[in-house]
């Protein structure tokens, strides 16, 4: 059913509203309900329940049901992803060449060091989210606490290290004894938040001192470039006389076993000749001497035999060599 009004000239139709609404009320109600009592947390996300305002649950991924109409609320809060605080710069610009700026950031950058030197540290944190409702409700601002945090670790780790550690042999430990000291402190809080990560990024004397300090580390460049020359001469000629030493005493051990073996020889044929002398002595004399005549003899190239008898021995000589005598 319908009305017909009339306003001047035109008549309009107008509809039967009471019955229509009867009808399109409670299929609202149930879309209001559906809309308000499904929601679906992602894979990387926990969801944190809050019932009239008072923490009641978190939920996995996946699509839950809450009470509609405002009584459930649901924080969805991201648990695999892995958030980074820059300290001493900005990233103005992430792409394939990145951007940093670090002009304005002194008032984080700048320490002073175990041994009162002042050092220009730029640093990152990275973290995650390990516990939801610790992270939204026990800190009012978890992103100023963290930055506090991190930054009192830090100067606290620099000024127990000189300025040549931080710069060089002791990064390491200062990003190692930093994470564990800001994960303590954090924990301490309840934050619900995991440090993953503590890197220094760049160390660096203030700019209004840079170039002194630039001087001053060439010239302890220098310095072990001469120290090093030095050591390398001086290994090389100590290992060269240490190596004729050691030839020196190679052969005079060498030597000294071949005496004693020619000594020990001597030895053994000296007791055979005279064992052998004890059982015939004059035959052994004989033996010897021909034997000795024999190795003298051998040696002697020109011989000549002469009887004892003989009176003249110019007739035995063949001194005149083609009838001539020379």
């Amino acid at each position: 059913m319908s009305k017909r009004i009339q306003i001047g000239n035109l008549f309009l139709d107008l509809p039967d509203f009471p019955q229509k609404i009867g009808f399109i009320l409670p299929l609202l109600l149930l879309l209001l309900i559906s809309i308000t009592s499904i929601y679906t947390i992602d894979a990387n996300e926990q969801g944190v329940i809050l019932t009239l305002g008072k923490y009641s649950r978190t939920t996995e991924p996946g699509i839950h049901l809450k009470i509609p109409f405002g009584i459930e609320r649901v924080y969805k809060v991201r648990v695999d992803y892995q958030y980074k605080q820059e300290f001493g710069f900005r990233t103005k610009t992430a792409a394939q060449r990145t951007q940093y700026s670090n002009k304005n950031f002194e008032h984080e950058s700048w320490m002073l060091t175990g041994d009162l030197n002042i050092a220009e540290v730029d640093w990152i944190v990275q973290y995650k989210i390990k516990n939801p409702k610790d992270y939204l409700f026990n800190i009012r601002d978890v992103q100023n606490t963290i930055r506090d945090v991190s930054e009192a670790t830090m100067r606290l780790m620099v000024g127990d290290k000189s300025f040549q550690d931080v710069l060089k042999s002791g990064r390491e430990i200062i990003s190692d004894n930093a994470k564990q000291h800001m994960q303590k402190i954090l924990d301490k809080y309840d934050s619900g938040i995991s440090i993953q990560l503590v890197q220094l990024q760049d160390v660096l004397p203030p700019e209004p001192v840079a170039d002194s300090f630039n001087e001053v580390n060439r010239a302890k460049q220098e310095q072990e470039s001469a120290i090093n020359e030095a050591r390398q001469a001086y290994n090389k000629e100590i290992y060269k006389v240490e190596g004729e030493a050691q030839k020196m005493i190679s052969e005079a051990e060498g030597y000294s076993i071949e005496r004693i073996n020619t000594a020990k020889g001597d030895v053994q044929l000296f007791s055979s000749v005279l064992k052998e002398y004890k059982k015939a002595p004059q035959i052994t004399k004989d033996r010897l001497y021909i034997e000795n005549m024999e190795a003298i003899l051998s040696k002697i190239p020109n011989k000549v035999i002469v009887d004892e008898k003989l009176e003249n021995i110019l007739p035995l000589l063949n001194l005149n060599k083609g009838g001539k005598i020379k």
